[in-house]
């Protein structure tokens, strides 16, 4: 299932008339070996999404402020989290870490646009510990939606979580050595009506990603999980143009994949 309840609100992360942003990284590389997102030319991975499919492959080399990066692309129009947030994206390893540069699109996925810049923003981390912050990034905007004036907070943010010596998804595919990541988007939304302020979307995350990482072949499952609950004491004049509440998970399974 497209996760299409909350895409207004979303949205409006991009094309905004004012806004700010920081990230920051809150590890340090360690040399490693390993290779847990194989990174060389022509190296693909299928996707099953809720009967659909998506195709991510590594297309070329690419140069991002000076650095060497691969470039990730998706075949057609991808429908899962995953392959959307990296598709067009920037991909290196440094040590232990694999970073992302470009932009977080997320206008497939959502239905509208929505774009984040991400600058070496950490997607994985070999020796991470569970539950250790690996990067977020920040910011404010202001946005009208509908006549309405909008002051978005969001807050992306990735997270190590748990290593899987022995890992089986969902769709009972058996995998060794697996390490999950948790990426989390954060958001704030708040509006002045009539003159007077009101929270619209108290700060809440509206949607944790968990993506498991197989050493020598990469992603191999995504769950994505969007949740949001709207103020309840919002005037009733206020022009919304999203449900009040929303509940979806999307799961991307490993299909086929190629390693040079």
């Amino acid at each position: 299932m497209i996760l299409r309840y909350i895409p207004a609100l979303l949205g409006v992360l991009l094309l905004c008339s004012c806004s700010s942003s920081t990230e920051e990284s809150t590890t340090g590389s360690t040399p490693s070996n390993s290779v847990y997102f194989p990174l060389s030319t022509n190296n693909y991975w299928t996707y099953t999404v809720d009967a659909m499919r998506d195709s991510l492959y590594i297309a070329n080399d690419t140069l991002i402020a000076s650095t060497p990066h691969k470039k990730c692309k998706a075949k057609d129009f991808p429908v899962g989290f995953y392959s959307n947030s990296l598709n067009k994206n920037g991909i290196r390893k440094s040590g232990d870490e694999i970073l992302a540069s470009g932009t977080f699109d997320l206008e497939a996925f959502t239905g509208l646009p929505i774009a984040i810049s991400l600058n070496n923003f950490i997607i994985f981390k070999e020796n991470a510990t569970t539950g250790q912050t690996l990067s977020n990034v920040t910011g404010t905007l202001q946005q009208t939606v509908q006549d309405l004036p909008l002051t978005i907070q969001y807050k992306t943010t990735s997270i190590a979580g748990v290593t899987f010596p022995n890992y089986t998804s969902p769709n009972g595919d058996a995998y060794t050595n697996v390490k999950a990541v948790n990426t989390i988007i954060n958001l704030q939304v708040s509006t002045v009506y009539f003159g007077i302020p009101f929270v619209v979307l108290p700060s809440q995350d509206v949607l944790v990603s968990t993506q498991y990482f197989a050493k020598d072949i990469g992603v191999v499952h995504t769950n994505t999980h969007l949740q949001y609950a709207l103020s309840s004491g919002i005037p009733a004049g206020i022009p919304l143009p999203i449900p009040n509440s929303g509940n979806q998970t999307q799961q991307e399974f490993l299909d086929d994949y190629h390693i040079n």
